[in-house]
């Protein structure tokens, strides 16, 4: 990530920043000396610089995105029953932005919404999500460009790959193995990923993007990485294991809309990866939660 003394002016409010991700993404700007940044969490904490419900206190979110460039919506729900609350998560973003004024939303959403057929997906494929949660993340995509639409505020879902020190993989605590799935040919899961390094950078970039962005974006480094290389790459035992029937080997999100968008973007490696990851994210840490 190149080092940058702040969002040019722009005021960027985190909805979600507690989170695993959003740790990540405070350490990628806090090391780069990014200013600008608005922290929420739901109670108060010394991360937190607001402290609202997003979905019970909807004055208060509206409050809070006065002024702003940019919301930028990482809270959300993975598993279990509260799936539904990714879609109102989402419209209470677009709704506290047109009422506070912010100029542009963006929407975390996930690569889980292509489902199996992932190779080189592209934002105009036809989506069909395998997972609750891939489902629950095209649901709340849906909702909320349609309302961003009716009310003229701009809003942008990121279909956000595997996030290294986010994911499984590379963000749990402890050393124990790792047991990977293998698939025919002794390879391991092929996907794409980027470093919350350069994650932090793209969503800067997109933050001050002139003019008109796409409504749908597919946020990764381009290019993929096969899981066991990054196991070898961050110095971790792994063992294989015979795929599971429910796994997916390939998840590949094409990236020329958003190099169109906001530039080039660094390739992926999976040394690279980790790399970027172990600058702010030591193995004998972890990056939160």
């Amino acid at each position: 990530m190149t080092e940058d003394p702040g969002t040019q002016g722009a005021r960027v409010l985190i909805v979600g920043g507690t989170g695993r991700l959003g740790a990540l993404l405070r350490r990628a700007w806090a090391a780069g000396g990014v200013t600008g940044l608005a922290w929420q969490a739901r109670r108060a904490m010394p991360e937190a610089d607001l402290v609202f419900d997003p979905l019970r206190e909807p004055a208060a979110f509206a409050r809070a995105a006065e002024g702003c460039d940019a919301v930028l919506m990482l809270a959300g729900v993975v598993s279990g029953d509260g799936l539904s609350l990714n879609r109102a998560l989402g419209m209470a973003a677009v709704e506290a932005a047109r009422a506070g004024g912010a100029r542009r939303v963006f929407l975390a959403s996930s690569a889980a919404v292509y489902g199996r057929d992932a190779e080189d997906a592209r934002e105009s494929d036809t989506v069909c999500p395998v997972s609750a949660y891939g489902q629950a993340k095209l649901e709340m995509e849906q909702a909320v460009l349609a309302r961003a639409a009716q009310i003229g505020q701009a809003a942008h879902c990121l279909r956000i790959g595997n996030v290294a020190g986010a994911d499984a993989l590379l963000g749990q605590v402890d050393d124990a193995p790792v047991s990977l799935d293998m698939f025919d040919g002794g390879k391991g899961p092929l996907r794409s990923y980027c470093g919350p390094r350069v994650l932090a950078e793209i969503l800067l970039r997109l933050v001050r993007a002139p003019g008109d962005l796409p409504p749908v974006l597919n946020v990764a480094q381009p290019g993929a990485v096969r899981m066991e290389d990054l196991l070898e790459a961050d110095g971790r035992v792994w063992r294989p294991r015979r795929a599971r029937p429910e796994a997916i080997e390939c998840v590949r999100l094409n990236t020329e809309l958003l190099q169109s968008t906001i530039g080039a973007i660094t390739p992926a490696s999976a040394i690279g990866i980790v790399a970027d990851l172990r600058r702010i994210v030591p193995r004998a840490t972890h990056a939160g939660r």
